[in-house]
């Protein structure tokens, strides 16, 4: 579900720790991070336990999140972005149709248009990035296997032209993301959100120099994969998100995610990879910041 094109009154008081959080409602606040860091990837429209999107950030800001990059996956939740990020300067956004939609709208004839207005909000300069795009064939069978990739290929054309980054989305796809980028060429800057590869995806992120972001799935007891991943990743080309209210860290599965969630999967990171918590936070601050752009400019 999205929600309308600006950013909405909710109830901050769900963001607070009385100690009597209860499955459905949002897990208690982490210890702050070291070092500030930046959810980037994020869906602040999204859940059925929304809040204010001053009183997220907030929340977000007080346990070490100095901002994030609201995703847009279909129009509505594109025109949100553009409004959320004129909003709170703590805002970066992002711009796209979602694989999942792509043949819908192409069945209406609607994804040409679709694609022109992504084309057009793409020009706001706190857009920083097409996406979420890409390929995903959990849930659209082989008749929407063509629109799929032509809109991939289109919000691939957009980034290169805008010269922006592209945050891609694959599920059960990679083969052919990889074909597609193969064929078609990559912008400048690329990531794998929610990062659900294995060892040998990261090490083909390595030598083409495309970015990986690790989310709460990282946290579950059986992402093994994500695991091998993260250990042989270059470290210059590891980010991390929420992509909440989704995919929330262990242990608050099934709880709603958020940004200021974002240390549980952080902390988890650095201890897997053996790696300083203030060390490796400066380091994923300066690799998103070198993807995205600065949050001041």
């Amino acid at each position: 579900m999205c929600s309308e094109d600006v950013p909405r009154p909710y109830r901050p008081e769900m963001l607070k720790n009385d100690g009597e959080t209860r499955r459905g409602d949002f897990a208690p606040a982490p210890l702050a991070l070291p070092f500030p860091v930046y959810d980037n990837h994020t869906h602040f429209d999204f859940g059925d336990t929304p809040v204010e999107l001053t009183a997220a950030l907030d929340a977000a800001e007080a346990v070490g999140i100095a901002g994030a990059v609201q995703v847009g996956c279909d129009l509505p939740s594109s025109r949100f972005a553009v409004a959320a990020v004129d909003a709170d300067p703590r805002l970066l956004g992002a711009v796209a149709i979602h694989p999942n939609d792509a043949p819908e709208l192409a069945d209406a004839g609607e994804l040409e248009a679709a694609l022109a207005e992504i084309d057009a909000m793409a020009a706001h300069p706190r857009i920083r990035a097409i996406g979420e795009t890409g390929l995903d064939y959990f849930r659209t069978g082989e008749e929407g296997v063509a629109a799929q990739h032509h809109s991939f290929r289109e919000h691939l054309d957009i980034a290169k032209r805008r010269d922006l980054a592209l945050q891609i989305h694959c599920r059960d796809a990679h083969e052919d993301v990889l074909k597609i980028l193969a064929e078609v060429g990559a912008p400048s800057r690329l990531v794998f959100h929610c990062f659900s590869g294995d060892a040998e995806l990261a090490q083909i992120c390595n030598d083409n120099g495309w970015y990986m972001s690790f989310s709460g799935t990282v946290t579950f007891k059986n992402a093994d994969n994500l695991r091998a991943a993260l250990a042989v990743a270059d470290p210059a080309l590891i980010m991390a998100e929420t992509d909440a209210p989704f995919l929330t860290p262990h242990p608050f599965r099934g709880r709603p995610n958020a940004s200021y969630m974002l240390p549980y999967t952080v902390q988890s990171m650095s201890q897997l990879m053996g790696r300083d918590l203030e060390e490796f936070c400066r380091q994923i601050a300066t690799n998103t910041e070198a993807f995205y752009g600065s949050w001041t400019d």
